[in-house]
């Protein structure tokens, strides 16, 4: 940071009878002719301050290239407000509300910060000095009239941002494989040598990708966007449509126009997709066979996606000599069938200990240990505990009840609610035929009401199961009745166990440690 906005460097200097007065202005891009107005700026405010005998020029604040809806990374503006506080000057000038701030809130909060200290603030062509009376309704007016006109640009923006999106020029930055200058992709030959090697890895070797990601560290091969290879680096490249000449944009989008924060796009926006928009790295048929592998090893043996439902013991058994977390892999044994069994992520993805291509040490020694064994571990630690068994089974039945009639919605008002939706969904074509709403509109409508439909029926059968489950007794039975042979120690799913269990250590398969929520047990896996 340069010298003149160090507070700690610099004391306040005031001449007899002066007033000090510092310059704040900003500019929204750093294109040419944005930097020239910058420069201009800055010259105006020194020559107005010198146009006025009893006034003297503390600093002129400036930020350059930095938008104006929030000021948390406007750093001269930031300091400009720390210096007022220490009594650095006494009045700021700057040209008009829109380059002071174009948040309402923001505008009203810093002047009344600023007023506390005794420091005005002067708009310049809005001609609004804080320090008068009316000052803070002239200004709460015009702030809002600017923040208006912010978001009408940013609307403006968007819209042209997506039609250019819609013409094929790409919004984004250099990655694995491709250079990207002046919204177009080239292939650069040296990361896609990387990549075609990814997919062959995967889609003809067999290899996942934690093995990919450790031979690639072993090979001295550097990633792009991150420090070092992972599963997840791999799999991002493996899901990546760019690679095979398809574009897809809009995959991030900002809602807010005032934090300008962005988010991923869950279908809140609609996406620009182009196929065979560029040069592809990998044939179609190879991304295909990759990505058609990759959907099937994500499966469980019983055909349920990991994802939607994370192993119950995950996070939950960690590793006793690198303090690593195990994570599930499946197995398959000399007669073909398949099981679970859990491993120290650092073995898994590095292997034994030894140093790695880029002089790092890695890997860990620890072993595996079987799904089946974990559970069997909680089994016995479960038949063990000293419970009144039957006085916390009717808890828990009664606990059960609870749960599912907690918030039980009227199903006969949720039916009424999806029929008057399907009514204004069917509507929307005779609206659009007649020219009341044009095809933008249709469409966003549509995509509303689809939506508050598929929310209202997911309710509605929701509400049917449960109270289909509080008037039959057969449900209840059964609850009861899997409640019991936890408690008396059957046997059971290991979804139970990981909600009792706090760690699983493992040092090696003799010394396995176990910690239930808030009791201590620790069991030697070589007895069983």
């Amino acid at each position: 940071m340069p010298e003149k906005y160090e507070l700690l460097y610099r004391e306040k200097e005031i001449r007899q009878g002066k007033k000090t007065v510092a310059a704040y202005c900003r500019v929204s891009t750093d294109s040419e002719d944005q930097a020239n107005s910058f420069e201009s700026q800055q010259r105006y405010f020194r020559q107005y301050i010198e146009r006025h005998p009893g006034w003297e020029l503390y600093d002129i604040f400036a930020d350059e290239g930095i938008s104006g809806t929030n000021t948390k990374n406007r750093r001269a503006f930031n300091q400009m407000i720390s210096c007022a506080k220490a009594g650095c000057f006494e009045l700021i000038i700057t040209k008009e509300i829109s380059r002071f701030a174009r948040n309402t809130l923001d505008s009203i909060f810093y002047t009344r910060e600023l007023k506390k200290y005794g420091v005005g603030v002067i708009f310049m062509n809005d001609g609004i000095n804080t320090l008068d009376g009316d000052a803070e309704l002239r200004l709460s007016i015009m702030s809002s009239i600017a923040q208006e006109e912010s978001r009408r640009t940013s609307q403006r923006v968007k819209w042209g941002q997506k039609r250019r999106m819609e013409q094929g020029v790409v919004f984004g930055s250099n990655m694995l494989g491709y250079d990207v200058k002046n919204g177009k992709m080239t292939v650069n030959e040296k990361g896609a040598e990387i990549v075609r090697l990814i997919f062959h890895k995967y889609a003809y070797e067999g290899k996942g990708a934690h093995v990919i990601a450790r031979e690639l560290i072993e090979a001295g091969i550097s990633p792009m966007r991150t420090k070092r290879w992972s599963n997840t680096a791999v799999l991002r490249v493996i899901r990546n449509e760019k690679y095979c000449g398809d574009l897809v944009q809009k995959k991030t989008i900002t809602p807010d126009f005032l934090s300008h924060e962005k988010k991923y796009n869950h279908g809140e926006e609609e996406f620009v997709i182009i196929r065979d928009h560029h040069e592809p790295i990998v044939s179609r048929e190879l991304f295909d066979k990759a990505n058609r592998l990759l959907e099937s090893r994500s499966l469980s043996q019983e055909g349920k996606s990991k994802h939607s439902s994370r192993y119950p013991f995950s996070g939950k058994i960690k590793c006793g000599i690198c303090g690593s977390s195990f994570v599930a892999r499946y197995k398959t044994r000399k007669d073909g069938s398949k099981y679970k069994s859990w491993r120290c992520y650092e073995a898994a993805i590095n292997g034994s200990p030894h140093v790695d291509g880029l002089g790092n040490r890695v890997g860990c020694r620890a072993g595996s240990i079987r799904n089946e064994d974990a559970v069997y571990l909680m089994y016995l630690v479960c038949k063990e505990l000293k419970i009144d068994r039957e006085k916390l089974a009717k808890k828990l039945i009664k606990t059960i009840k609870s749960v599912i009639s907690c918030g039980l919605s009227d199903i006969k008002a949720l039916n009424e609610k999806i029929n008057a939706v399907n009514k204004k969904r069917t509507s929307l074509i005779d609206l659009y035929v007649g020219g009341d709403i044009d095809k933008d509109e249709f469409l966003s409508l549509r995509a509303k009401y689809d939506a508050e439909l598929a929310r209202l029926k997911a309710a509605a059968e929701d509400a049917a199961i449960r109270q289909d489950m509080l008037d039959g007794q057969e449900a209840i039975i059964k609850i009861q009745s899997a409640v019991n042979e936890l408690l008396n120690g059957v046997l059971y799913e290991d979804e139970f166990y990981s909600a009792i269990l706090d760690k699983m250590v493992v040092l090696d398969k003799e010394h396995i440690d176990i910690y239930l929520n808030m009791l201590p047990y620790k069991w030697s896996y070589a007895a069983f």
